[in-house]
């Protein structure tokens, strides 16, 4: 019966009819009478498994009454459509083995708090709505690169370990090398700029990390961020791009995600919107929308999250909020010239309360300003050297975005909390599992 053809239950549609085996895990099971009812996955989807009594082997029936939770098996049987199935299809048993009985499982169908299964985070992931929520994941990661590839992007890795900041000597994870200090990186960003001067477009992807002392469900201790920079680009040019980026990727999720959306019982029309162009809007705006809306907010503070989220409530697509203080943003990016007092950059804020999933800016391309700027914010001009060469040498305009993989993945996903976005979150009070 095991040399019967072995297929994954997210391409059963294509055997509609045949007799095959699916190696996976027994999620859930129900018996009335002579029937078991058997909940398969196997890491590619759900389906249920019929097994009759009569149908297969005595031995193998008695089996499934004692299969227990997340017993690893191996099931064969004729695929049929159903209507009334999960996904479509069904499989008539024929034949059931037993590779591992799993002891008692420690998470049942039942409720379980949140700390619970975050300390069973290695098992929790298989439930259906983490299984759905991280394959949503992937395709936000695999449609982001396939986009940069496609448009002219050349991937290059910047380094976890660093000797400096880029976002802030407060947030800094530090550790010893060798005698030296060095940092765990908070961006890529920096290297990016290097090598954006060597290929035109560039972009890296790669967990971030900042010790951020916050327990909101919009931060993480180690998060991931794709990072595109552009030579010859304007912050113009990078809010455009952004914008193709972004709906590509929702798009993307929309057509080969619909299933794990729908099992996220996410609104889709929400998402169907989402195509260029994205409407924009100055800090100066979006302070008077607050005054507008009743909100305590001082010109020269940057937003929080009820800020942002207010703002992005008003919108029903992700909305830019450009020329953000200059004392609120990082030193590398460049004032206006007609208002120093703000940078050309911008935010992205997701709508439906989200907030920012996307930060950019064009970077300052002089060399004397750049190194005022690094004065001003107290940065040692040994360890931003090789950075400062980036202006001595060939500087062109320049800018770049980082996109934080948690944030987009909860409103692609209608989630309420990023740590559900990642397989094994990193928060203030937790590192395990």
């Amino acid at each position: 019966m095991w040399l019967l053809q072995s297929v994954r239950i997210a391409d059963i549609r294509e055997h509609d009819g045949e007799e095959v085996t699916i190696k996976g895990w027994l999620y859930n099971k129900r018996s009335s009478g002579g029937i078991h009812f058997l909940i398969i996955r196997d890491g590619t989807g759900f389906m249920q498994a019929v097994a009759v009594r009569g149908e297969i082997p005595d031995d193998q029936f008695e089996l499934c009454n004692n299969l227990t939770q997340e017993s690893s098996i191996l099931v064969t049987g004729r695929i049929r459509a159903d209507k009334r199935a999960a996904g479509g299809f069904e499989m008539s048993a024929t034949g059931v083995g037993l590779v591992q009985l799993a002891e008692e499982y420690p998470i049942t169908l039942k409720e379980h708090g949140v700390d619970f299964l975050l300390d069973h985070r290695h098992l929790w992931i298989r439930n259906p709505r983490q299984h759905a929520a991280l394959l949503v994941r992937d395709e936000v990661i695999s449609a982001a690169e396939d986009w940069l590839r496609s448009n002219g992007f050349v991937k290059i890795d910047a380094p976890i370990l660093t000797p400096a900041a880029c976002e802030g000597t407060t947030t800094l994870f530090e550790t010893d090398y060798f005698g030296e200090k060095a940092y765990l990186s908070q961006s890529g960003q920096l290297y990016n700029e290097a090598a954006c001067m060597a290929f035109g477009k560039v972009y890296c992807y790669g967990p971030t990390f900042r010790a951020e002392k916050s327990k909101t469900r919009r931060h993480l201790i180690e998060f991931w961020m794709i990072e595109p920079e552009m030579a010859y680009a304007t912050q113009e040019d990078n809010m455009v791009i952004q914008e193709e980026f972004l709906s590509y990727i929702v798009q993307r999720c929309l057509a080969k995600r619909r299933q794990e959306l729908i099992t996220l019982e996410r609104d889709l029309s929400k998402l169907e919107c989402i195509v260029p162009p994205f409407p924009r809007l100055s800090y100066d705006e979006a302070v008077e929308l607050l005054h507008g809306e009743g909100k305590e907010f001082e010109w020269g503070d940057d937003f929080g999250a009820p800020d942002e989220a207010t703002i992005s409530m008003k919108y029903d697509k992700p909305v830019f909020v450009t020329g953000y203080p200059t004392k609120v943003k990082a030193f590398y990016m460049q004032p206006d010239p007609d208002r120093p007092e703000i940078v050309k950059c911008s935010d992205l804020l997701a709508p439906e309360g989200y907030g920012e999933i996307i930060g950019s800016s064009e970077r300052i391309h002089d060399l004397d300003l750049l190194a005022a700027r690094m004065r001003e914010h107290n940065l040692p001009e040994e360890a931003y050297g090789w950075y400062l060469d980036l202006r001595r040498y060939g500087s062109v305009p320049h800018s770049g975005f980082g996109l934080g993989i948690e944030r987009t993945v909860a409103w692609i996903t209608g989630s309420e909390h990023v740590r559900e976005m990642i397989p094994f979150p990193r928060l203030i009070n937790r590192i395990y599992p």
